[in-house]
């Protein structure tokens, strides 16, 4: 869970005004978030990269499927296709209740850090 849980999403530009003072805050915030749900406050490398890399998923995906950016830009920014099938595709882009969202959120928690 990323700190825009708590704080929302800060734009690169405001970012980039605080310089690494942004970056200290956003870590220790991580760091409560994970404690709050039970996790260690610095998850291991490979959760780390696992979400770093559905999160340049979902940005292709949203780039390409919803903002109209063509994918050789999308590739540019976001890096490759994440190679869903159609199904999982249109089962992304399709929006979700809240409750089906949280019940597909607390499902995956579980599976994964069970």
């Amino acid at each position: 869970m990323p700190p825009e849980y708590v704080i929302g999403d800060m734009i690169s530009p405001f970012k980039a005004v605080l310089d690494g003072h942004y970056k200290a805050v956003e870590k220790r915030l991580l760091g409560a978030i994970h404690i709050r749900f039970g996790l260690p406050p610095v998850l291991p490398d490979e959760i780390t990269l696992a979400i770093k890399a559905a999160d340049r998923g979902a940005a292709y995906l949203e780039a390409t499927e919803l903002a109209g950016f063509s994918e050789s830009e999308a590739k540019r920014l976001f890096g490759k296709d994440p190679g869903l099938s159609d199904s999982v595709r249109r089962d992304y882009l399709t929006p979700w209740t809240a409750a089906r969202a949280e019940k597909q959120f607390l499902e995956r928690f579980s599976a994964v850090f069970a």
